[in-house]
C-alpha cells in the first residue's frame, strides 16, 4: 500500500513537471511568434519555418545590454560563426553559421534559455528564429562636422593625474569659483559662472581668481598649435558619472568667441552632434583627448551627451580610439562608461556675433527682414526666387527630406519596368535616388540641383551628378527614356517650366519616352480626396512621409496655405484657364501666400512649409509663418520651418504645355494621388 502511494506521488510529481515543461514550451513558442511579428513589422524581415544557416536572436541586442563579446562567446559554442550583426539600439542580433546543422544546434540549445548579462547582472531569456537571409544596409563612414577636430593624447597620463587632483570636489564652495551639484552632474566654474538656464555668462560679474594656474601650460600649448586664437578666460569643469549626460545645445553665440575646446579626462565618452537638417554624428572622445569646435560645428550643430551607462562603439580597436561611430552592425559593441571629467575652455565675447549662421545666432535675431516674396516678373527675379526658396531649402533639409522618401510609387515603377532591357534612362531631379535602382536591367543615371541629395545617392552607390534641370550636361538624343518626378512644379514661370520639358525632349532619342509628375491643384478629384488631404489628422511624422513617395521634391509632403486669395493661373499656354476650373487673376504685384499643410490649395503659386524633424512645436500650437529667407532665426527657432516655392498645376495644364512643343506627342495623361502626370514620346 505504501509502495502504491509512493508510485502515485511520483506520478503526480512527474505529471506536474511535465505540465510545467509544456507550459514553458508554449510560452517560448508564444514569445517566438511575437518576435517574428515584431521583426516583420519593424524591419520587413521574414522568418523561416524551416532550419537555415541564419538566426535572429531576440533579447540579445545592443539595445538591451548584450555586448558583442558575450554574445559571440555564447554562439560560438555551437559552430563556426561566419557573421554576427548587432544593429545599433535594437534588442536583437543576427547570427550566420557555416552550416545549417550548426545553426540548428544553436537553436535547440539557446531558444528559451535564460542568460545573465555580464555587464549589468540582469537576467534575460533568448528567443530564436531562423531566417532565409539577413539583409542589412551597409553603413557609410560619416565625417566629422565641419570645423570640428579631436586631438588624441593631447596630454600625458601624468598630466591628467595632476589636473584631476587639482580639482577639489569634496570641499565646500569657496570664493575663487562657483561649484554646484546639478541634477545630472557636478560642476565647477572659473573666470565666469556659466548659467545653464540661458547658456550664457554675466559678463559684468567675473569670478575672483580667474582660471587656475595649472591651466596655463596647457592653454599655451593650444595657442601654439593653433587650436585656439584667443586665450580662454572662462572654464567649466563637469564631472559625469555613468548614466549622466547633458542635453543637446549650442553655446550661445553672443556669449563666447569662435573656438570652444574641451578636454576629456578619466574616461572616454561618445558625444552626439546634430545638424538642423536632422543629420546626426556620434563621435568618440577618447581619454586625454581634446575636442575643438569652431566654425559650423560650434555655431550651427548642437552637441550633447545622452544619459546612459553604456555607449555603443566600434568593436575594432581603431574605432575605439578616435573619430565618428559608424552604424556598422558587424562592428558594434557596448562600452561601459566610467567617471569622466571634462574641462571646457571658452573666451567671453565682448562684441556681438556676426557669424554666417543667422538662423541660430542670438546677436542677429530680428535683423533679417520679413519680406514676403512676390511672383517673379522676369527671368532674373524667377532665378532668384528659386535659388532662395527651392535650391537653398533642399540643401538645408536634404537629410530629413531623404528619410521621408523611401516608397516608390507603383505607376512610376511600372513605367520603369516596362522599358526594354539595356535602356539608357535619365532621372532628371533624382533627389535621393529612390528610382535609380528600380529596374536592374536599365542603365540609369540621376541628376539633381541639390548637392546634398546627390551626395546621398553616392552613399547608396548610385550614379548621380549635380546640375540644373534647365541645362543637363548630356548629349542630345542619348536617352531611351527620362523621368521627371516632382520637379517642374518648382520652376516659377511658365517659360521656365516649358524650357525644362524641352530639355527632357532634347535628351530623348526619336521614339524615346518621358514620364513627368507635377503636384495638382485639385487635391480632390472625382469625389476622391488625395492621400495628402486624407492624412490631415495624422501625426506630424506621418505628415512628412506620405507624399507621393517619389524620390523627388515632395508631391504631397507639407501643404499649401489658405490665404483667402483667389486662385492664380499663370500658365499663359492654356487658352482658357477658367475652362479648367482655374480662376485667372492679374499677377502684377502678387505676393506669394504661405500654404497651410494638409489643406486644399487656394493659389497655384505659393510657398509650402517644411518642418524639420525634431522641432519642438507642440500639438495645437501655431507656428509663426511670417516668411523669412532660409536660415532666419524667426523662421526656424526651436522647430525650424523652411518654405519651398511651388506652382501647382490645374487639370489639363501640364498636357497643354507639352502639346505646345512640336517635337513630342502626349501618349498618355492621368491623375495619380494628387499629381498630374503625362507620358511623352519624342517624334
Amino acid at each position: 500500500m505504501a509502495a502504491a502511494s509512493q508510485i502515485t506521488s511520483m506520478e503526480l510529481k512527474a505529471s506536474k513537471e511535465h505540465l510545467e515543461v509544456q507550459k514553458m514550451k508554449k510560452k517560448v513558442l508564444r514569445k517566438q511568434v511575437r518576435a517574428q511579428h515584431t521583426l516583420m513589422r519593424h524591419e520587413g524581415i521574414e522568418c523561416s519555418s524551416h532550419a537555415t544557416q541564419s538566426l535572429v536572436i531576440a533579447n540579445a541586442g545592443l539595445g538591451n545590454g548584450m555586448s558583442r563579446h558575450q554574445l559571440l562567446r555564447t554562439v560560438e559554442e555551437y559552430g563556426l560563426v561566419e557573421t554576427l550583426l548587432m544593429p545599433p539600439s535594437k534588442p536583437y542580433s543576427f547570427v550566420k553559421y557555416g552550416t545549417t546543422e550548426e545553426a540548428k544546434k544553436a537553436f535547440d540549445a539557446l531558444n528559451g534559455k535564460e542568460v545573465t548579462l555580464e555587464d549589468c547582472g540582469r537576467n534575460i531569456v533568448l528567443y530564436i528564429n531562423f531566417l532565409e537571409k539577413v539583409f542589412w544596409k551597409k553603413s557609410v563612414p560619416t565625417s566629422l562636422p565641419p570645423g570640428l577636430m579631436v586631438i588624441e593624447k593631447i596630454i600625458s597620463p601624468e598630466e591628467e593625474r595632476r589636473i584631476l587632483e587639482s580639482i577639489d570636489w569634496i570641499g565646500g564652495e569657496d570664493t575663487q569659483n562657483a561649484q554646484k551639484t546639478l541634477k545630472h552632474r557636478r560642476v565647477k566654474h572659473f573666470g565666469y559662472e556659466f548659467c545653464y538656464d540661458n547658456n550664457n555668462v554675466d559678463k559684468d560679474k567675473p569670478l575672483p581668481g580667474g582660471l587656475p594656474e595649472f591651466c596655463d601650460p596647457f592653454l599655451e600649448k593650444c595657442l601654439k598649435q593653433g587650436y585656439i586664437k584667443h586665450k580662454p578666460d572662462q572654464l567649466t569643469v563637469n564631472q559625469y558619472e555613468p548614466g549622466q549626460g547633458i542635453p543637446p545645445h549650442i553655446d550661445t553665440h553672443s556669449a563666447f568667441e569662435d573656438e570652444i575646446i574641451s578636454l576629456s579626462l578619466g574616461a572616454e565618452i561618445v558625444m552626439d552632434f546634430k545638424h538642423p537638417d536632422g543629420n546626426t554624428v556620434a563621435i568618440m572622445l577618447p581619454r586625454c583627448s581634446l575636442l575643438v569646435m569652431a566654425g559650423e560645428s560650434r555655431y550651427l550643430w548642437t552637441h550633447g551627451i545622452t544619459p546612459r551607462k553604456y555607449d555603443v562603439i566600434q568593436a575594432s580597436e581603431l574605432g575605439q580610439k578616435i573619430g565618428t561611430i559608424t552604424a556598422d552592425a558587424g562592428d558594434l559593441t557596448l562600452n561601459r562608461r566610467e567617471t569622466r571629467t571634462s574641462f571646457t575652455f571658452r573666451k567671453v565675447r565682448k562684441s556681438p556675433c556676426n557669424c554666417i549662421y543667422p538662423s541660430v545666432c542670438d546677436s542677429q535675431k530680428g535683423q533679417q527682414s520679413r519680406v514676403q516674396p512676390s511672383f517673379p516678373h522676369n527671368e532674373m527675379e524667377a532665378s532668384k526666387l528659386e535659388q532662395e526658396y527651392v535650391h537653398r531649402v533642399y540643401e538645408e533639409i536634404a537629410t530629413h527630406f531623404s528619410s521621408t522618401r523611401h516608397s516608390p510609387w507603383p505607376q512610376i515603377v511600372e513605367f520603369l519596368r516596362s522599358l526594354p532591357k539595356g535602356s539608357i534612362v535619365a532621372d532628371v531631379g533624382c533627389g535621393n535616388g529612390k528610382y535609380l535602382g528600380i529596374n536592374e536591367g536599365l542603365y540609369m543615371v540621376g541628376c539633381d540641383r541639390s548637392k546634398n541629395l546627390v551626395d546621398i545617392c553616392g552613399e547608396k552607390n548610385l550614379e548621380a551628378f549635380v546640375c540644373d534641370a534647365l541645362s543637363v550636361p548630356m548629349r542630345s538624343s542619348s536617352c531611351d527614356a527620362c523621368i521627371s518626378i516632382a520637379v517642374i512644379h518648382h520652376f516659377s514661370t511658365a517659360e521656365r517650366r516649358l524650357a525644362t520639358i524641352r530639355e527632357l525632349a532634347r535628351l530623348l532619342r526619336p521614339g524615346g519616352t518621358a514620364l513627368i509628375y507635377v503636384w495638382a491643384m485639385e487635391q480632390e478629384y472625382k469625389n476622391q480626396k488625395s492621400k495628402y488631404l486624407k492624412e490631415k489628422t495624422g501625426s506630424k511624422d506621418k505628415e512628412e512621409e506620405i507624399n507621393t513617395g517619389t524620390a523627388q521634391r515632395p508631391l504631397s509632403d507639407q501643404l499649401p496655405d489658405s490665404s483667402g486669395q483667389d486662385a492664380v493661373c499663370s500658365d499663359q499656354l492654356l487658352s482658357d484657364p477658367k475652362d479648367k476650373g482655374c480662376d485667372a487673376k492679374p499677377i502684377a504685384d502678387y505676393t506669394l501666400p504661405i500654404h497651410t499643410n494638409r489643406t486644399s490649395f487656394h493659389s497655384q503659386d505659393l510657398l509650402v512649409p517644411w518642418h524639420l524633424k525634431g522641432g519642438s512645436k507642440k500639438k495645437g500650437e501655431s507656428v509663426d509663418t511670417g516668411l523669412f529667407p532660409v536660415g532666419s532665426k524667426e523662421s526656424q527657432e526651436l522647430s525650424p520651418v523652411f518654405h519651398r516655392y511651388y506652382h501647382v498645376f490645374c487639370e489639363g495644364e501640364l498636357e497643354a504645355v507639352c502639346r505646345s512643343l512640336d517635337c513630342v506627342r502626349v501618349q498618355r495623361s492621368y491623375y495619380d494621388q494628387g499629381n498630374w502626370c503625362v507620358v511623352l514620346e519624342k517624334l
